[in-house]
């Protein structure tokens, strides 16, 4: 959800690497790639990845760099990319657009003041995925065979589709949202060095006794990327009145509060744009020479940021390959 409330609801557990082998993963692509954009912006030298006309095409490092984990443990992603955004998510791209332009400035103070620290921090922040940056990072996973699906609406919620329909193992995504997209399995921390965490749907419906119209409803009441929660409920609460009044509507008039919009909100969350007509070989066979001569040649991008990594994609794929066999 928008907020973090769902975690102190959900049941998360740690699951180790070698556990998934084996396993396919619908990874939301634009959550995936922005958060390998802005630690590549933050941690890479900017000449790495700026072209001689100044495009910033960080995202071919961060992909370079990401991959190979999937693929070291024979774990095949699937980048679900988002289609159109509904309106009632304007009002939240709207806020992230503001905070960006905020970060912006800060940053040009901060360039001012040399401080170059403080630089590096917000220009991680201030990142966005242009079209640059969506149709390269497209076509760098096409020449790596690496499955991609596109999605009517939210990339999370046609994630979480393909893991409920058994499509996919799992939904890959760091937003807790997943859960009320009905994901029953869903990975976090994918982009972090350790072993990611599994959020187990039914886990969390057994342990709080809810159904999972009732668990959107708690998450509707504690606010999600469409709609403001409702003043003084937080998760224990929105649980505790969610049970006793049996669903949203019942808390309304319980409490003589409102969530405007409050029925396509429900309807976002249990029956969102999403498509079962998804066809895609779980089997990867890289082009990594015509993967690198994109990165290296065409794209300007630093052979020394990529070139670990493309070794580590090669290795892997040869590895899971003999495995599969043996």
């Amino acid at each position: 959800m928008g907020n973090a409330d769902l975690r102190d609801l959900a049941v998360i557990d740690t699951v180790a690497y070698d556990d998934l082998a084996g396993s396919v993963v619908a990874v939301d692509a634009h959550n995936w790639l922005y958060r390998y954009l802005t630690t590549t912006v933050k941690f890479t030298r900017d000449s790495a990845y700026t072209t001689a006309d100044g495009e910033e095409v960080a995202n071919l490092i961060g992909v370079v760099q990401g991959l190979p984990k999937f693929l070291e443990h024979d774990v095949t992603p699937v980048f679900v990319f988002d289609g159109g955004v509904t309106d009632l998510k304007e009002d939240e791209v709207q806020k992230r657009r503001e905070q960006r332009e905020r970060y912006e400035e800060q940053l040009e103070q901060a360039r001012e003041e040399g401080d170059s620290v403080e630089v590096a921090k917000l220009e991680s922040r201030t990142q966005r995925l242009t079209d640059t940056i969506v149709d390269t990072t497209r076509e760098l996973l096409a020449l790596l065979d690496v499955p991609v699906v596109d999605a009517p609406a939210e990339g999370e919620a046609q994630a979480a589709r393909m893991a409920r329909s058994g499509t996919v193992d799992y939904a890959g995504t760091e937003d807790y949202d997943a859960l009320l997209f009905g994901s029953p399995m869903t990975l976090r921390q994918l982009t972090s060095k350790g072993d990611p965490e599994c959020m187990d749907l039914d886990a969390t419906l057994d342990e709080h006794d809810l159904t999972w119209e009732q668990l959107v409803d708690v998450g509707i009441l504690c606010g999600t990327d469409f709609n403001e929660g409702v003043t003084g409920i937080g998760p224990k609460t929105a649980v505790k009145t969610v049970r006793e009044h049996g669903d949203i509507w019942g808390v309304f008039e319980a409490r003589d509060v409102y969530v405007e919009n409050v029925d396509r909100i429900r309807s976002l969350f249990l029956d969102p744009p999403v498509t079962d007509d998804v066809a895609f070989d779980a089997g990867i066979e890289p082009d990594v020479d015509a993967a690198k001569a994109f990165v290296v040649e065409e794209w300007g991008v630093a052979a020394d940021e990529v070139e670990r990594g493309f070794e580590r994609i090669a290795e892997a794929t040869v590895q899971t390959g003999l495995d599969r066999w043996t």
